[in-house]
């Protein structure tokens, strides 16, 4: 098991978008999915928009499905909502389950719908088990759309259909 302060050192390397520093970490048998003081891994607070770092962690074995201990996001959650579709899709294919829902019930497609992702919505729509599902407020992903104002994303998922094969956005 890694001591804290390597734990920390990793944590705040990927928080800062450090990647040369991440890499080196990683290279000294740290365990990724050790926490940091905050409780905590590496791959929870990585920068986001920066997938490289993110495909990093993974490669060493960094959990995907971690939660955070405040709402049960993922980090999933983390990049859909802030419309990140590079990292989710090296999420996606290091094992990331975009079916597990916050403590809110929301699915990381819920947060893209809200905030108008409509890239990171056309990524996730296929890849969720259940992309009409409510939340625990009784919200679909199309109602956020509309409730947020979010047309493009709104008319999209509208006219989206989980038996037909996907579409793009273009």
């Amino acid at each position: 098991m890694a001591e804290a302060s390597e734990a920390n050192r990793l944590c705040t390397a990927a928080a800062r978008g450090e990647r040369g520093k991440v890499q080196l970490i990683l290279q000294s048998n740290v365990d990724v999915n050790e926490k940091n003081k905050f409780g905590r891994t590496a791959l929870q607070v990585v920068k986001m928009g920066c997938p490289r770092i993110v495909e990093l962690l993974l490669q060493s074995k960094a959990d995907p499905n971690v939660r955070d201990p405040v709402k049960g996001l993922t980090i999933a959650h983390d990049a859909a909502r802030e419309g990140h579709a590079d990292t989710l899709d090296v999420l996606v294919n290091f094992g990331a389950d975009v079916n597990l829902q916050d403590s809110d019930g929301n699915l990381p497609l819920h947060l893209a719908a809200r905030e108008g992702h409509l890239n990171v919505v056309c990524l996730l729509a296929p890849l969720t088990a259940q992309p009409f599902l409510r939340n625990r407020e009784d919200f679909t992903p199309l109602d956020l759309a509309l409730a947020h104002r979010r047309q493009d994303t709104a008319q999209w998922l509208q006219s989206y259909d989980p038996a037909q094969p996907p579409h793009s956005s273009d």
